[in-house]
């Protein structure tokens, strides 16, 4: 009986954790539309807008995803402080005021400054592999394995289909219809 009342509390406590924490497919539906508005103002694509921002922040939950909504672990130049577990942590990563501030400045990195500024000059945004490549090329990150990792989430999750979505399109003005039902 012991058992089984330690199997139950264990379940339940799982699912208390897992609740709390974003899933991948839950960090997807909640930020693809602003990677795919984010692609059509900067060219990068928006497969790897999330794919990066999933590696890098775990879905959102790593600390400093939570605490100060970067999702890419972009350092800044001033000391930033939150608290985890009640202790007193202080930083260089850059704060954000939303998520949607973290990944235009990503951007932002990605199109303006000088070490990636080359990438979107050479790939579109259909090139999901050839940035992944290019970024871990250019020095963002240490490890070997990195470009295949966000290319392995951007197949798995099918992200290359967002780099595909169109650009929404401005409201037609009314002027034809106005006149045509003016004529009457």
């Amino acid at each position: 009986m012991k058992k089984l009342l330690f199997i139950a509390l264990f379940s339940i406590s799982a699912l208390a954790v897992s609740a709390q924490n974003n899933t991948s497919q839950s960090y997807i539906d909640q930020f693809k539309d602003n990677a795919i508005n984010i692609m059509h103002e900067t060219g990068v694509p928006a497969s790897i807008i999330l794919a990066v921002a999933m590696h890098e922040s775990g879905n959102g939950n790593s600390a400093i995803a939570k605490k100060l909504n970067n999702q890419f672990g972009i350092k800044g130049y001033n000391t930033v402080v939150y608290y985890k577990n009640k202790k007193k942590v202080r930083t260089s990563y850059k704060k954000y005021e939303s998520v949607w501030a973290s990944f235009a400045d990503f951007a932002r990195v990605m199109t303006e400054r000088k070490q990636f500024s080359h990438l979107a000059d050479k790939f579109t945004q259909y090139d999901y592999k050839g940035w992944a490549k290019g970024i871990q090329r250019s020095g963002y990150c240490s490890s070997k394995r990195w470009a295949s990792q966000v290319m392995a989430i951007i197949n798995r999750y099918d992200l290359d289909e967002l780099d595909k979505t169109p650009e929404p399109q401005a409201a037609a003005p009314a002027t034809k219809e106005i006149a045509q039902n003016t004529d009457k």
